[in-house]
């Protein structure tokens, strides 16, 4: 080989080399070389192809074992801790500030005094059902005996007139707001559906739901219970007249939500669906419970959430003002009464008024979400 051969080979040798490729120092690579290349590029290649092998993800199992974890302690934080850290914040403001305050009724009471006065309603409640299941055990033993000694003689049950206990009050009230709201439903949704299907309706009516819907319990009250007395003379009702001054009250502020509601919910239909029901040639009835009903129950249940409410609200107003059974009774009376533990009654029923509104609209919304269909269920 000549010197130029031998000085073309170092040159493309320290080319090669500057590029980063293993050459021999002859110039030449061998064949066993390349070989060993391709092998090296095919592994490679076979290296970042395959899929992972099982020690692996074992590997990973702790990470994504404590990122559930964490996960789910932060719902758990977002959904209980936080609500209850609102709670204690708000309990504990309470019980620094109510203890600087002072009223004609005393000093505002703290939590521990509320929860003491709660539990000492509890304490009166029993007492006084030992008190009647007494009572009346005694009249049973007393009857027995006096029949035993005059089979012919005409047994009179006398009730127990004791004064009626905090829960009692509670029961009272619900079933009247229960009375009026269901004496609501029954008058609002009709008119809610004849509003939502006729332009005709919804003009005649618009005038009278936008006149009585912001007037005030305490303003209809004198007016019922001149009306409930002059025509609810009954010699033997089958309800008290109180409690018919409160229904009425009751229905006669809480029927408008539903009636606008209902409204609405049928109003937004689509066109089209009724226009295949006019197609079909289906029945009024058929269209009313197969179309209109079912889309817009979930509007309806709405109103009646709302109604509901409305109704809980003015209850209490109503039972404080005519003095009719109830806890609007029991904290007028308390209010009067101004004894030092009447204040921290007051406050026992307020959060229970609170707490039975919860209950009641979560109890509608169940309702809710039973009968509708959508995105709820």
């Amino acid at each position: 080989m000549s010197l130029h051969g031998n000085a073309v080979l170092k040159r493309d040798a320290t080319a090669q080399g500057a590029a980063g490729a293993t050459v021999p120092s002859s110039g030449v690579e061998p064949e066993g070389t390349q070989a060993g290349a391709s092998a090296s590029t095919a592994s490679t290649a076979s290296i970042a192809t395959r899929p992972p092998s099982p020690s692996e993800p074992s590997a990973l199992r702790p990470a994504k074992r404590f990122m559930s974890v964490r996960a789910l302690l932060a719902t758990a934080w977002r959904s209980a801790g936080i609500p209850l850290f609102a709670v204690a914040v708000f309990l504990l403001v309470w019980s620094r500030l109510s203890a600087g305050i002072e009223t004609s009724l005393g000093r505002i009471p703290g939590p521990m005094a509320v929860v003491e006065q709660a539990g000492a309603l509890w304490s009166d409640h029993r007492a006084e059902r030992e008190k009647r299941t007494a009572f009346y055990q005694r009249q049973k033993e007393r009857n027995a005996a006096r029949l035993a000694e005059d089979p012919t003689l005409k047994i009179v049950e006398r009730k127990y007139t004791g004064k009626p206990t905090y829960i009692d009050q509670i029961f009272t009230s619900l079933k009247t707001v229960f009375a009026g709201f269901l004496l609501a439903t029954v008058f609002a949704v009709p008119i809610g559906i004849l509003c939502g299907l006729s332009k005709t309706v919804n003009t005649a009516f618009n005038p009278f739901i936008q006149l009585f819907k912001p007037v005030s319990p305490l303003a209809w009250l004198p007016i019922v219970t001149l009306l409930v007395s002059a025509l609810y003379t009954s010699e033997n009702p089958l309800f008290e007249k109180s409690f018919v001054n409160s229904a009425i009250t009751v229905t006669l502020c809480s029927l408008w939500p539903t009636v606008i509601n209902t409204a609405l919910g049928v109003g937004s239909i689509d066109r089209d669906l009724l226009n295949v029901a006019r197609v079909l040639n289906l029945g009024m009835f058929t269209r009313l419970f197969k179309l209109v009903l079912p889309a817009s129950l979930p509007l309806i249940f709405t109103g009646l959430r709302l109604s509901l409410g409305v109704g809980w609200m003015v209850l209490i107003a109503s039972e404080m003002l005519a003095q009719n059974p109830g806890l609007g009774k029991f904290i007028w009376d308390e209010f009067q009464n101004g004894s030092s533990n009447s204040l921290a009654r007051i406050m026992v029923a307020v959060f229970t008024i609170g707490f039975v509104g919860f209950l009641l609209d979560r109890v509608m919304y169940a309702l809710q979400s039973l009968f509708t269909f959508g995105a709820q269920r």
